[in-house]
Order: C-alpha cells, then sequence, then structure tokens
C-alpha cells in the first residue's frame, strides 16, 4: 500500500472513530430506556447515600416526602425491591403516623409515599392516620385559602386525598379535596399568566423587568400535584375537566416561557432577574408534560418536544456520580442558585420525570 493511500486510509478511520463516538453522545440517547434506568439508580442512589439533613426536621418532612415519590416510582419503573424497602423504612420511621402540624398540608406529603405503599403491601396500619387526620380535617374544614393558602400546598395534600379515595372507595375525600383545590385556585391562579401566585404576598409584587412574579418551583409544585390527582381521580368526577383544563393551561404557559437550554428560570417572566437554570421546578414541569403526554391529555406533536428538551437539559446537570445540581434551597421566591445546590425534592422530581419517559410509546 502506497504512503499516500495509507494516509487517507487512516485519516478515515479516524474521521470514522470520531463520528461514532460523537453519535454515542448524541442527546437522542439519554431517552433511551437502559439509560432512563441508569440515570434513576444513579440519580437515587446518591441521594440516598447523602440525605440533607435539615430535611430530618419536621417542617421539612415535605422535602423529604417529595424526594419519596420519586424513590417509589424508581421502584415501579426499575422493578427493584430495594427502593421500596427503602421507601418502606422511611416511612416506619414515623410509625406511619402524618402530621404533627395536624393542618398543614406540608406535613401531609408523607402519605403519598404511605398510600403506595399500602397499594402493594395492603396493611391497614400504613394508612390508618391519614385516615384519621383527614376525617378530622373534614370535620372541621375551612376554607381552601385558608388551611391551602400557599401553591406549594396542591402537590402536598390533594395527591394524597385522590389516593385515599382510591383506597377506600369513600367519596368524602374527594368533595374534600375539591371543594379545598378549587378554592385556593380562585385565590392564587392568576388568569392571564395562567400561573399560580406563591402567595397573598405577591398579588402586587413586579419582577425588575416589570412583569408579574411568579415563582418556577412554586408553580412546579402545582403542575406536579394536579397531574398527580388526575392520575386517582374518576373521569366522571364532576371536577374532572376543570383539572384538565388546569393541566393544559399551565403547560401552554410552560412551553411559551421554556429557555433554550430547555430549563426554566427561578423567575418564570423574568428570566434575568435570577439568570439562571432552576432544576427542581424545571423537572416537575418536564414530569407533568411527560404525565400528561402518556394520559391523552396534552398533544403529543406539540409538547414532546418541550419535554425532550427539558430531559436533556436536565442531564447536562447530573454528574456522573448522580447529583442534580442547580436545585434552588428551600425558601418561598426566586432565589439565587448555585451549580452546586441540591435539595432531596429535586431528585424526586427528576425521578418522576424520568417514570414517566420510560413510558412514553
Amino acid at each position: 500500500m502506497s504512503k499516500p493511500l495509507f494516509t487517507s486510509l487512516l485519516t478515515f478511520l479516524m474521521l470514522l472513530s470520531l463520528t461514532v463516538s460523537a453519535q454515542k453522545k448524541k442527546p437522542a440517547d439519554v431517552y433511551s430506556k437502559p439509560f432512563i434506568i441508569s440515570s434513576m439508580k444513579k440519580v437515587a442512589d446518591w441521594q440516598l447515600a447523602n440525605p440533607v439533613t435539615i430535611n430530618e426536621k419536621n417542617e421539612n418532612d415535605w422535602a423529604r416526602a417529595a424526594f419519596y415519590t420519586g424513590v417509589m416510582a424508581t421502584y415501579r419503573t426499575t422493578k427493584d425491591e430495594k427502593y421500596l424497602n427503602q421507601a418502606i423504612n422511611w416511612s416506619q420511621s414515623f410509625n406511619w403516623k402524618l402530621a404533627k402540624r395536624f393542618r398543614h398540608a406540608d406535613d401531609h406529603a408523607k402519605g403519598q409515599t404511605y398510600l403506595e405503599i399500602y397499594e402493594t403491601k395492603k396493611d391497614p396500619k400504613m394508612i390508618a392516620d391519614i385516615q384519621v387526620t383527614f376525617d378530622s380535617l373534614i370535620l372541621t374544614q375551612k376554607p381552601g385559602r385558608e388551611d391551602w393558602w400557599w401553591c406549594d400546598a396542591l402537590f402536598m395534600a390533594p395527591p394524597v386525598l385522590t389516593r385515599l379515595y382510591s383506597a377506600t372507595g369513600e367519596q368524602k375525600y374527594l368533595d374534600f379535596l375539591n371543594a379545598m383545590f378549587w378554592d385556593s385556585y380562585d385565590f392564587l391562579y392568576d388568569k392571564e399568566a395562567h400561573l399560580f401566585y406563591r402567595d397573598k404576598s405577591y398579588f402586587n409584587k413586579k419582577a425588575p423587568n416589570g412583569s408579574k412574579t411568579f415563582w418556577a418551583r412554586g408553580n412546579g409544585w402545582v403542575m406536579a400535584g394536579t397531574a398527580r390527582v388526575l392520575q386517582y381521580l374518576p373521569k366522571d368526577n364532576p371536577a374532572y375537566a376543570k383539572y384538565v383544563a388546569l393541566l393544559k393551561e399551565m403547560a401552554a404557559s410552560m412551553k411559551a416561557i421554556q429557555g433554550e437550554d430547555g430549563l426554566w428560570r427561578p423567575s418564570l417572566l423574568d428570566a434575568n432577574e435570577v439568570p439562571h437554570p432552576e432544576t427542581s421546578g424545571s423537572s416537575f414541569f418536564c414530569y407533568a408534560i411527560l404525565w400528561g403526554i402518556n394520559n391523552g391529555i396534552l398533544d403529543k406533536a406539540q409538547y414532546l418536544p418541550v419535554a425532550k428538551k427539558a430531559w436533556e437539559g436536565l442531564n447536562s446537570y447530573v454528574t456522573p456520580e448522580g447529583k442534580l445540581q442547580w436545585v434552588q434551597p428551600i425558601g418561598a421566591s426566586p432565589d439565587k442558585v448555585t451549580i452546586d445546590n441540591f435539595q432531596e425534592y429535586g431528585s424526586g422530581a427528576y425521578l418522576l420525570a424520568a417514570s414517566e419517559l420510560y413510558k412514553l410509546k
């Protein structure tokens, strides 16, 4: 073989090798089922090995409770019993008790995991305290805007009530849910922006660019909570169509303001107020949109590109060890985020999104 021909062949082989290597790194790989399973295990395992110690305090149980919704999603997706056992051990550490703060929705969030374990184990003690808590709240009911006065509450408590109905067949839990949810909606929802204020302190608050202030994770809580309500709400329930309409309206808002990197900023209508990605809200949006696609509520042709772009963006901030970066710390407003920030609810939201992507057909 002549030297020029050998050189040309060598150059061709090198280019071919680089092309194959590049193809292996193409974003399309992040949609494969092996990648999704691997990433779920990696993120779940890292977070289990690196608990956020502040979440051990009762007032932040909700942060870990949100993570365990993702742990259960990992169990359902991977069929690995270790994740179910982790969730059981966590639940048993509370002796299956629900709320120290009786009326506070944050403390109700653990019930989502208790009830999901109950679906598998059918042990009545797992949901006994949930029933006692909500039976008492029904007897002393206040308006949604009083007990669920901040938008995060619409993730914490409502999905517990639909799962509780599914487990017991008791209509009163859905009646309570609908009365509470739609009163909070009337109080906090901006019908022009199709977004939720975090609480009443934001009704007249403006972002630096003059727009209304809407917090990404707060709206992520609502979208994810709405999807999780619909998951167990009977389609013949009088309020079913209202939840569907809400999910569609919020999805359209998210589509319109998605960042070029696929992620959303902490201040939804002013990307420059906190000019960094925020992965917990973005994960919840990705989850809710994928759930809507999988359940025939959101148009696949219109919304799958949104979800895929979000999924790619999220995975660009998962470290090789499984740490999800750019998670805004515990707070109540658009606030500073750094790449090193992580939190359990961020990992939980990522795992929920991954579980829905895995189901995509």
